[in-house]
């Protein structure tokens, strides 16, 4: 299978659960309402620490290994599943089959929203694997709506 057409079809498999996501869309929505873009941000980045609390990956001696935890971590949830592409001086970590939100959410603000979470939680499992607090994780959205970008590089 080619990889598009593959990450296609790894995408299908991943179904998501309506109920828990339109709650988590009228939390978010009510969020940017009430806090503003900001602290939602700050706020979710938290609850992404907290998750990986609760959910620790096992040690992970290999990128590969890494990989293969997140992604049953995740599969927990129906959060969709990562690619990790190690560069020199970086991890770029791509988390595609992003579940989808609700028409009475942005699309935009669902993506800023899981990405907030995500960051949070993948940030905390780095560091619980030897990564360093100095190290930032950025998110970068992309124009796909299933998928997001995070790069986790020194500056």
């Amino acid at each position: 299978m080619s990889e598009p057409s593959n990450t296609l079809h790894q995408s299908r498999l991943h179904s998501h659960q309506p109920g828990w996501f339109d709650l988590l869309s009228v939390i978010v929505a009510g969020m940017l309402e009430n806090a503003g873009e900001q602290e939602s941000q700050l706020f979710l980045q938290q609850m992404g620490q907290q998750l990986a609390q609760r959910y620790p990956l096992e040690s992970a001696r290999t990128v590969r290994d890494l990989e293969l935890q997140i992604n049953l971590a995740l599969s927990r949830f129906n959060w969709g599943f990562v690619d990790i592409e190690p560069l020199e001086n970086a991890l770029v970590i791509t988390h595609r089959a992003l579940p989808a939100g609700d028409e009475h959410l942005e699309a935009v603000h669902w993506r800023d929203a899981m990405g907030a979470v995500l960051t949070g939680l993948y940030a905390a499992w780095l560091r619980a694997q030897g990564g360093s607090e100095q190290v930032p994780l950025v998110c970068d959205s992309v124009s796909d709506d299933a998928a997001l970008l995070f790069r986790y590089q020194n500056s």
